[in-house]
This record gives C-alpha cells, sequence and structure tokens, in this order.
C-alpha cells in the first residue's frame, strides 16, 4: 500500500491531511519535527513527503537536503507560510518535486500527491519477480511458475511487501500499518491468516516464520 508521510509542527494539519489521505486509500504515517521525519524517510517504506518548512530543531530545507544526500529520491511537496520566491526557489533547489503554500486547499494539496504518484509508478519498475512468483504491480496479476494465480487485494498487497523486501524480517506491526492502513494490535491475528492463505497460493517455502519476530521471504 502506498505511504504517505505527512510532516508539520501542527498537529491538526497533520491531522487534516493524514484523513485525506486516508480518503484516498494510501497509508499515512505523520511528524511534528525534522529528525523525526527524516528517520521515517530514511527507514525506506515512504512513497510521498508532505513536508512543512518551518519545523522545529531542523527544518525541512535541512531535512531534505539530508534526504536527497542520502541518495533517497522519493517524490516531496513542500509546505510553506512564508511568501516570496526565495523559499520558493530554496525549496526546489533542495530537491522538492513541488510547493504548495499555506493556506492550502486540501483537493488541490492531494491532486498534486496523486500527479507526483502517478509519476513516480510510471518510472517504477511495473514487474516484481523472486524466483518462481511474479507479481505485475500495474494488472495486479500474480503468476506462479507461469500459472495464473488469483489473488484477494489484501493479499496481493501482502505479497507485494515480501516481494519488495525479501531476506528482511517484516514484523506484523509493520505488515498490519502497510497492508490494513491499522495500528498494531497485538490481540489481531489478521497477518497471520493472510500469510496461511499466501503460502497455500504461492506455495509453503516462500514465507519463513521468524519466531518471536515476524515473517520473512526467502
Amino acid at each position: 500500500m502506498t505511504r504517505i508521510l505527512i510532516v508539520d509542527d501542527e498537529p491538526h494539519i497533520v491531522s487534516l491531511v493524514t484523513r485525506a489521505v486516508r480518503a484516498e486509500g494510501f497509508d499515512a504515517v505523520g511528524a511534528e519535527d525534522g529528525p523525526e521525519a527524516l528517520d521515517l524517510a530514511l527507514a525506506g517504506d515512504v512513497d510521498l513527503m508532505v513536508l512543512d518548512v518551518g519545523l522545529p530543531s531542523m527544518n525541512g530545507f535541512e531535512v531534505l537536503r539530508n534526504l536527497r544526500a542520502a541518495g533517497v529520491g522519493i517524490p516531496v511537496i513542500m509546505l510553506t507560510a512564508r511568501s516570496g520566491t526565495s523559499d520558493t526557489i530554496e525549496g526546489l533547489d533542495a530537491g522538492a518535486s513541488d510547493y504548495v503554500p499555506k493556506p492550502f486547499a486540501v483537493a488541490e494539496l492531494m491532486a498534486r500527491v496523486r500527479s507526483r504518484l502517478r509519476e513516480t509508478v510510471a518510472s517504477a519498475p511495473v514487474m516484481l519477480s523472486r524466483g518462481s512468483v511474479v507479481l505485475d504491480i500495474l494488472a495486479r496479476r500474480a503468476t506462479v511458475g507461469g500459472r495464473d494465480v488469483d489473488l484477494s487485494a489484501r493479499e496481493f498487497a501482502l505479497a507485494e511487501q515480501f516481494l519488495r523486501h525479501p531476506g528482511e524480517v517484516l514484523t506484523r506491526e509493520v505488515l498490519l500499518s502497510r497492508v490494513w492502513g491499522l495500528e498494531f494490535d497485538p490481540g489481531s491475528n489478521v497477518v497471520d491468516v493472510y500469510v496461511r492463505y499466501l503460502r497455500a497460493k504461492l506455495g509453503p517455502d516462500h514465507i519463513a516464520t521468524v519466531r518471536g519476530e515476524g515473517y520473512r521471504w526467502d
């Protein structure tokens, strides 16, 4: 599931944009200061960032420069309450993909988000292949050894997470957040249930259980 990082030191703006992002069917995660935003973006599971310029301890320009210096090329839409072209130029020179002045219309911001995500999808690989398992991301089609396999939307999203992160241990908390957009519930076994579904459809040997941690695609 597409994950968008929303960074602003005003909680009501984070909440407002989070609701709009989730209404579009995307996952959302929020941050209220620069260092937290940078850590989340560098973790590698964010597809786009909405980044305020005026952040405490590390402003948006610094976050963006550090992000680009680390080789992270995700789209970044900057928000600012400042006026003047100098800030716009500084943001674009630092590697921003777009610039939206405050106050902003949520509908316009979301249109810009969708536009940047379309550009990213157009330039990203549309096929994921690990061994005999192949996912066609655009067609939402799965095959095993050349044979079509019928996956539900959730099963496909879960399989996509495993194929994008082979060899990595993905915790139940991470999978619940990325695939279902939910906070971790220790009493929920939905991840385990869907892993069983995938094993039955893709083969029992691909997804290994890492006891006490989660699952790993081998």
